[in-house]
């Protein structure tokens, strides 16, 4: 029996951190969460490594060069939406040029917030990421019913 393969996309999120700051862009003029903060990101290419995937990502958005070493992943997400998804967090506190609008014609601001003080309109799993960085943890799931997988893990140890 030739069965296909689960598959699912893959997208990196940037966390720019600029002392307490962190990089937000509104989306604009996209068809998905128009008007609601977001940090950059992208889907991968397809046989594009996730660093290389954030570092096109912070060029293509923000104009900015980032280096594999100014990168490090802080986290990972496992998300239900329409259909399931990986996200991969990473964060970087310095890189290369300017950060400027690239993608006008997608988001339509670029703001510095306090990590601790979000605006109300973060895209809802984003938001559970930046704080999952913001308290150091480095998985999660995001739009499943945690109390089966919870109640099934805990019977599963005991």
């Amino acid at each position: 029996m030739n069965k296909d393969r689960f598959t699912m996309p893959v997208a990196v999120h940037l966390i720019l951190v600029r002392g307490t700051e962190i990089l937000l862009l509104r989306r604009y003029n996209t068809g998905y969460e128009d008007g609601n903060y977001s940090v950059p990101a992208g889907h991968l290419d397809g046989d594009e490594e996730v660093v290389a995937g954030a570092i096109r990502e912070a060029k293509e958005e923000c104009g900015i060069d980032l280096t594999a070493s100014e990168l490090r992943v802080v986290g990972v997400m496992h998300r239900r939406s329409v259909d399931e998804r990986i996200d991969f967090f990473l964060a970087a506190s310095s890189w290369s040029g300017e950060i400027i609008n690239c993608e006008p014609e997608k988001c339509d601001e670029l703001r510095w917030v306090d990590i601790n003080h979000l605006p109300e309109n973060v895209i809802p799993y984003v938001r559970q990421g930046i704080v999952n960085y913001k308290n150091e943890q480095w998985f999660d799931s995001f739009g499943w019913d945690k109390s089966s997988a919870v109640a099934h893990c805990l019977t599963t140890i005991s």
